[in-house]
């Protein structure tokens, strides 16, 4: 059984120290709510649904808290099923920070989900790299492994110009 080290952090712990104090900066939120929407926003909501600021209320009396704002930009016509949904997504929210922090939702269409990126396929290696790489692959047996090691192999050695 494996301990962690206590001198090392993960990058996310970092990461997060970093960007967290620009979100509550510019928009009010925390990689934390990020991090949790799907369960927050439960399985109906989570794939069309994104949350994109909170604005606090100003003013009031000194030291009393008043409930925000949520933006929430949400997809096509699930916009509609959400208004519907919205007393039990505020309770939800309420119930993550632990207090009464939203009081009202703002619903923006827009589109949410981002395009994924197909990388194309690397130019197959020729010449010294091809051998050099399938010296490499020798007793290699399993094909899946062989194929999978061969990808690797010809994108690697393909950017390095060799």
């Amino acid at each position: 059984m494996s301990y962690p080290r206590k001198d090392v952090k993960q990058i996310s712990e970092l990461a997060n120290r970093l960007i967290d104090p620009v979100l509550a900066r510019r928009a009010g939120i925390n990689t934390a709510l990020l991090g949790s929407w799907s369960e927050i926003a439960g399985e109906d909501f989570a794939d069309c649904t994104r949350p994109e600021k909170i604005v606090w209320a100003r003013g009031g009396d000194e030291g009393s808290f008043r409930p925000g704002v949520l933006t929430i930009a949400c997809e096509g016509a699930r916009a509609l099923f959400l208004t519907h949904a919205q007393g039990e997504l505020i309770q939800r929210i309420n119930s993550f920070f632990g207090f009464a922090a939203v009081h009202q939702i703002r619903i923006v269409q827009k589109s949410v989900s981002q395009a994924v990126r197909r990388s194309r396929a690397p130019a197959p290696l020729k010449g010294e790299a091809a051998r050099k790489l399938e010296g490499m692959m020798e007793g290699i047996e399993g094909d899946k492994l062989r194929q999978a090691i061969q990808r690797l192999g010809t994108a690697v050695m393909g950017k390095r110009g060799r």
